[in-house]
């Protein structure tokens, strides 16, 4: 830890990552996926990316982690390791090798859960006497939540997803709430249980389309379309059509989604899909 953080005191007793790379060579082989949920300063995390440079194994790591050194000590030091796996005094002791950099990692996703506060603070309702079902239990509760706040962030303002790239929670972190922007097509690609196998970022002129292809858990091959269509008349949804037909966006696809209405053929809006799953029941 001090080879990759310097003098500054990052993390207490943490447990050296070839103590758990021995583990991983025991316990596990070149494809495994590991999963430490409660990852600390991200030793686990460390020994994969270590591993897989010293023979080009392909091993998965999910990380969960709560307190507040998720942001200041376990983050950084997996993107240090990833950027370099020789480090001295908090800096890069050498750049890596072209094979231990075609070992690395490519992606590290990292997905925050919305906490129970957050729900609480991003409620809206229709009317400013809903605030009073705050104060209420069951069943009146349950009602005026579902129609008195339908229109809240937090459960899915589905009228703003005509603008999915700027949706925003109000998030409460380091003692003040600020307006913090949601993955919306991530969040959805989750929910639907997608393995994703391609992601595009396209333009269409002023126009900015992201679109996800994979697989459902299924077997049926998947697209996701976002787009903005806030303001959209049919001159719009006509040049969309057009635009996801000569990129070929839907081509041998089982499944289509859009965000809000299209011209697309076979296209699915995905809002009721998207809200049935983020309120589904856990299956356990």
């Amino acid at each position: 830890m001090s080879a990759l953080f310097g003098n500054m005191l990052a993390f207490e007793n943490p447990k050296p990552s070839k103590y758990i790379e021995a583990f991983l060579l025991l316990a596990s082989h070149m494809h495994s996926q590991m999963l430490d949920f409660f990852a600390g300063s991200g030793t686990s995390g460390h020994a994969v990316i270590s591993l897989n440079r010293e023979d080009g194994g392909r091993r998965k790591f999910i990380l969960v982690e709560m307190a507040q050194y998720f942001d200041t000590v376990l983050l950084p030091r997996i993107k240090k390791v990833t950027f370099s796996p020789e480090w001295k005094d908090g800096k890069p002791k050498r750049m890596a090798t072209a094979e231990e950099a075609e070992r690395s990692p490519r992606i590290v996703k990292v997905i925050r859960l919305e906490s129970y506060e957050d729900t609480l603070n991003n409620i809206a309702f229709d009317e400013p006497s809903g605030q009073q079902a705050m104060q209420f239990e069951d069943y009146l509760l349950q009602y005026l939540l579902q129609w008195e706040t339908r229109k809240s962030e937090t459960l899915l303002n589905v009228e703003k997803l005509a603008k999915p790239f700027s949706y925003q929670l109000h998030i409460h972190r380091d003692g003040e709430t600020r307006a913090q922007a949601v993955d919306l097509p991530e969040t959805f690609a989750y929910l639907l249980g997608l393995y994703v196998q391609k992601r595009q970022a396209l333009n269409d002129n002023d126009r900015r389309y992201l679109v996800y292809h994979g697989a459902t858990r299924e077997g049926r091959k998947a697209a996701v379309i976002w787009r903005e269509t806030e303001g959209w008349k049919e001159k719009d949804y006509k040049r969309d059509k057009e635009f996801v037909a000569a990129q070929k966006l839907t081509e041998g696809m089982d499944e289509v989604y859009v965000n809000g209405d299209s011209y697309i053929p076979r296209a699915r809006a995905l809002e009721k899909l998207f809200k049935e799953r983020m309120f589904a029941p856990v299956e356990v």
